[in-house]
């Protein structure tokens, strides 16, 4: 298989200790000549398979679970419904909203479609579950996300409280199923019970490689909701799409992942969520870049401000020194297939108060507290991965049970 070459992006991140490392990398990365990339154009989700669950929402009440990126070619899915006569009662809305345009960890406030009676219930903050109250009159519930694959992209958390109320109250929950843009790989460790939160409720790598309606079924066949309650689920597949593709997400699933290089860097650079060192919020590359202004020797500069969708980001209006990694999210991760450590390890050797580095949330993003002690003590990449490798094997014959299109292996 014809190897890449990083000439470029070497040059790009020379100062930051990458000659050696670059020339490692090489005998790892190779070209997966058997992995394609697919559009949007090429996939059709499961939302556009409307003849494939119409009859199940003919007459009923429908409560959607859904954002900006609940697309049916073009158009947002709860106005499709409506377009075809299926009566939408109301919308339950994750992190970021309805319109998908709130920071990361703002709380939101129940709405009002204008000129509708369809009302807007936020599933994000205290109230992250629909309650038996939100669920009255409703006879089904929709759930269309386009998720990324990560534990703590919370979309997943959503779905997850959602099934385990579906359950309690005896409702039907219809998963139209998208294809998961990191879905080519499985790795991370798996979360362990003492650190489960919004941000990680089940026992998963952070990289899970499974689509909501595949991780829908899991959660039912595994009886890992609440007191072991599975709810009467349904899920309509995607077609042109399988684990071994790359997908081109067509709308931005939040604020801060743009674009697909943000996308395939997010399971790796979101780590930097739990220490000092910004990921890009408030920028036009968020977790495309990192930096922070402490680390003054990088080549690289930004000053992150507020924005839509960024609010008083760190560092706010602080020049910090980094790392431009966008070329590197777009040409060489995908091929990487696994968490990549190099930058939080370098960043924490090179940062100069090492005592300060990382917060609480670090370990809560990771799921344990052994990577933090791994990094400080300066493990290897080989070393660490191999401390996930009997999690991952076990997580593997679970997900095995569940897949609904062609794996990647």
């Amino acid at each position: 298989m014809q190897r890449y070459t990083f000439l470029k992006i070497t040059v790009q991140l020379l100062t930051f200790s990458l000659v050696l490392f670059f020339g490692s990398l090489r005998a790892q990365i190779t070209a997966k000549s058997d992995f394609t990339t697919v559009t949007s154009n090429e996939v059709k989700v499961g939302a556009e398979h409307t003849e494939a669950y119409l009859s199940l929402l003919s007459g009923k009440n429908v409560a959607v679970v859904a954002n900006q990126t609940s697309l049916v070619n073009k158009k947002l899915l709860v106005d499709t419904l409506v377009s075809l006569g299926i009566k939408v009662v109301k919308i339950f809305a994750p992190e970021h909203g309805f319109y998908g345009s709130e920071d990361a960890g703002a709380t939101i406030k129940n709405a009002k479609i204008p000129n509708s009676s369809i009302h807007i219930i936020s599933l994000y903050g205290k109230h992250n579950k629909p309650t038996s109250e939100d669920l009255a009159g409703v006879d089904v519930v929709i759930y269309d996300i386009q998720d990324v694959g990560v534990r703590f992209f919370t979309y997943i958390s959503t779905l997850h409280l959602v099934m385990e109320a579906c359950a309690e109250n005896n409702k039907q929950l219809v998963v139209l199923d998208r294809p998961d843009p990191n879905g080519y790989y499985v790795d991370g460790p798996i979360l362990q019970p003492e650190y489960k939160s919004f941000s990680g409720m089940d026992a998963v790598p952070i990289v899970y490689g499974m689509t909501p309606g595949e991780y829908a079924k899991m959660l039912n066949g595994e009886k890992w909701l609440a007191n072991g309650v599975q709810c009467n689920l349904t899920c309509i597949p995607v077609t042109g799409w399988n684990h071994k593709n790359y997908y081109d997400v067509p709308v931005k699933p939040s604020p801060n992942l743009p674009n697909n290089s943000s996308i395939f860097l997010y399971p790796s650079l979101a780590l930097f969520e739990g220490t000092v060192i910004s990921v890009g919020r408030g920028t036009d590359k968020p977790f495309e870049i990192i930096g922070n202004p402490l680390l003054k020797t990088a080549p690289y500069t930004f000053t992150p401000e507020s924005k839509p969708g960024a609010q008083h980001p760190p560092f706010e209006g602080e020049k910090c020194y980094g790392y431009d990694l966008s070329d590197f999210g777009s040409i060489m991760i995908k091929n990487y297939q696994k968490l990549y450590l190099f930058w939080i390890k370098a960043a924490y050797k090179d940062y100069p108060d090492k005592a300060n580095f990382f917060n609480a949330y670090f370990k809560e993003l990771v799921g344990n507290n052994t990577l933090q002690k791994q990094i400080e003590n300066g493990a290897s990449d080989e070393e660490i991965h191999r401390s996930w490798d009997a999690g991952i094997n076990d997580f593997m014959k679970i997900r095995k049970k569940y897949l609904m299109y062609q794996d990647f292996q």
